[in-house]
């Protein structure tokens, strides 16, 4: 498809719960409110051409979406702001907005062969391009785009996210897929209830004027899909958690265990040898993570003084006491920092990188999500995103979503994809691998400059499956 090939929208409509809604207000959590100045959530999948006439499949997807926005009211709704400045979703069946739009010049591989994201090309196939969250006041809450393509269909979904956190996003795209093959999953219906300590009595005041995101969304940057192999994933967690000292600390606990006589001596053998016995065993992710931080720092090129902050949004759903449902929707989402210098995440081995992630995310509890929403309420402000101080990595999304577990009738995604909400450089999100089994993809966007080091990394390479990737074989 040519840059000066345009998209062509054929209709644009209302769609309405099939049932009429019977849930109250939903009052917005703290984790709902940082998002507010952020970008609308942005996700969509690709997908073969379905052996059914364009007008058929459309009437079908808009009965569809009509079932399911019965199953999640609030993405019917709208934004109010009482008098005490608390924000509500009002479920008021106002709908949701559904656009069917053409673009027969655009094929499946004009957007999966270039090593490189063609987001000027993706970026047509959503709705709300750059859409503020706090717009769904007097915006739709969500909105779902249909995309015929020469060889393909793509159906892009646009939500404000101040209303869902990928978890409640992925369990209503599901669920809409569903409805439109005909079944019916009592796992899926949401959990709407909110007891727990995100919701504060505190209102949040936000800035009078404009309302924009935190971050400069104009900058130069590239986005590249790095895939990373089940068995490369395999090799970089075996090597993350085998180092040297690791080995050691085996032998010298089993040496313990089995002559008593020679305890002191090996004791202060593995004091001077800097070797401890409890050894953590490092996810495959965060080991992903641990190579990436230091990866991407090392492509920056910073000074060795400099503190670099690995952010990683991190389901608190399990983490509060008690804890929500697996179901529960809205946000529940808080971001874990790891901070160090630059020279220490550059010069050190992956093994003690992944085991400073590890610690900040196995230090997250009910307590420290229970101060951190103390320090929302002592300054309520929305979270700001963006890469302010040159040297961030902020991980966002999760390999464990189930974005491929989608088949709306004709066919399992042949790709995932995000627009152009809430990109900036050192945003990276986490995909499932299409085959699952444990591949990773990671949407990487960067500095140009960044990312031309990143991709001549022997260290990073090393794992990144060959691109661009055979998924047209699908």
């Amino acid at each position: 498809m040519s840059s000066s090939s345009a998209l062509t929208i054929l209709s644009n409509c209302t769609v309405f719960p099939d049932q009429k809604s019977t849930m109250g207000d939903l009052k917005l959590s703290i984790s709902d409110l940082n998002m507010l100045l952020s970008h609308y959530i942005q996700k969509g999948c690709l997908f073969t051409t379905p052996l059914i006439s364009s007008d058929t499949l459309i009437t079908h997807l808009i009965n569809s979406l009509s079932s399911t926005l019965s199953l999640f009211p609030p993405l019917a709704g709208r934004f109010i702001t009482d008098a005490d400045g608390y924000v509500f979703v009002s479920c008021n069946d106002a709908g949701a907005d559904f656009i069917h739009a053409s673009a027969v010049d655009l094929t499946v591989a004009d957007l999966l062969s270039p090593i490189d994201v063609p987001q000027h090309l993706f970026k047509q196939l959503f709705p709300f391009h750059r859409k503020i969250s706090h717009s769904a006041h007097s915006s739709p809450v969500m909105a779902i785009q249909v995309t015929d393509l020469a060889d393909g269909i793509f159906i892009g979904c646009a939500v404000s996210h101040a209303v869902v956190d990928g978890t409640s996003l992925w369990n209503f795209f599901n669920t809409f897929a569903d409805v439109s093959r005909g079944v019916t999953r009592a796992s899926n219906i949401p959990d709407f209830r909110r007891e727990s300590m995100l919701i504060s009595k505190v209102p949040l005041r936000l800035p009078e004027g404009e309302l924009t995101v935190t971050f400069n969304a104009d900058e130069p940057l590239r986005e590249r899909i790095f895939s990373f192999s089940r068995q490369a994933i395999q090799n970089l967690k075996a090597e993350v958690n085998n180092r040297e000292s690791s080995r050691e600390a085996v032998e010298l606990s089993g040496k313990l265990s089995n002559d008593a006589q020679h305890k002191t001596v090996t004791s202060k053998e593995a004091i001077s040898r800097n070797v401890t016995f409890e050894t953590t065993e490092i996810s495959s992710f965060q080991s992903l993570c641990a190579l990436t931080w230091k990866c991407v720092t090392r492509a920056r090129c910073l000074e060795g003084s400099k503190t670099t902050t690995f952010r990683m949004a991190v389901n608190i759903r399990h983490r509060l006491d008690p804890k929500l449902s697996d179901r529960y929707f809205g946000n529940a989402i808080q971001s874990v920092a790891t901070c160090s210098s630059a020279c220490e995440v550059e010069s050190r081995d992956l093994r003690w990188i992944a085991e400073q992630l590890n610690k900040s995310v196995k230090a997250y509890d009910s307590a420290v999500v229970r101060r951190a929403v103390e320090n929302w309420e002592r300054e309520p402000k929305c979270f700001e995103l963006g890469n302010h101080d040159g040297a961030t990595v902020q991980m966002g999304s999760s390999p464990r979503f189930p974005m491929y577990d989608n088949d709306f009738g004709w066919g399992r995604p042949l790709a995932v994809r995000s627009g152009g909400a809430n990109k900036f450089d050192g945003k990276i999100s986490a995909f499932p691998g299409k085959d699952g089994g444990g591949a990773v993809d990671l949407e990487m966007v960067l500095a140009p400059q960044t990312m031309a080091r990143l991709e001549c990394d022997p260290e990073f390479m090393l794992y990144v499956s060959s691109y661009p990737r055979h998924v047209l074989e699908s």
